[in-house]
């Protein structure tokens, strides 16, 4: 279980920023809940989701045909360290590779799977090739309204996302108010993979 709370005295919030949870891991959660008990009296604290489907459907065909293939390096370091500031662990952060374009497990859909949370390179690709890419479907995600949802919390408010699928945004726009939760993460039983009809397939 992890505490998410932000008050007056906090350096951050945890999740301002578009992210998936924890891909970083060999085995990301498939699902997290959080539920929130305590909200700004002030208003403010919303969460947006974005729909990591319609954000592949929406990529030119070359594009897709482009992404599929490509493999992302995701890397806990990257917010950890240079977002959190914390102290590494013994042996440091999670590091993990996963497809550009992954399958859902479930839906067999193809899904947008890198994030400005934890991708850190596109292997394969120079460091200006992979960093303009990157920024390329970090802004699609971004500035595209169509893809997004918000939550606006009330007390005792409990939220499920599908962790495969989609992306999440904490915004922190209730300084000095506070927020507080509990979220809880279902760990998935196999890595992502990727999307099969893509590859050696024309769009």
């Amino acid at each position: 279980m992890l505490r998410v709370a932000t008050n007056a005295q906090s350096a951050y919030t945890a999740g301002e920023g578009w992210h998936t949870d924890v891909t970083c891991d060999e085995f990301p959660p498939q699902c997290s809940l959080l539920y929130v008990t305590e909200t700004p009296e002030g208003g403010g604290g919303d969460t947006l989701f974005a729909d990591m489907y319609l954000a592949f459907e929406l990529l030119s065909d070359p594009m897709k045909a482009f992404l599929s293939g490509l493999t992302a390096i995701h890397d806990g370091a990257l917010p950890y360290v240079g977002a959190y500031k914390s102290v590494p662990p013994e042996g440091g952060y999670p590091r993990n590779e996963h497809p550009v374009i992954a399958q859902h497990p479930e839906t067999h859909r193809p899904v947008l799977y890198v994030n400005s949370g934890f991708t850190s390179r596109i292997k394969g690709l120079s460091a200006r090739e992979s960093d303009a890419l990157l920024q390329l479907l970090f802004r699609h995600i971004e500035s595209t309204p169509k893809l997004t949802a918000r939550v606006s919390w009330a007390p005792n408010t409990l939220v499920l996302w599908d962790n495969r699928c989609t992306q999440h945004h904490s915004v922190w726009d209730y300084y000095p108010g506070s927020r507080y939760g509990e979220r809880v993460s279902v760990v998935a039983d196999e890595r992502p993979a990727a999307y099969q009809k893509l590859l050696g397939a024309a769009v």
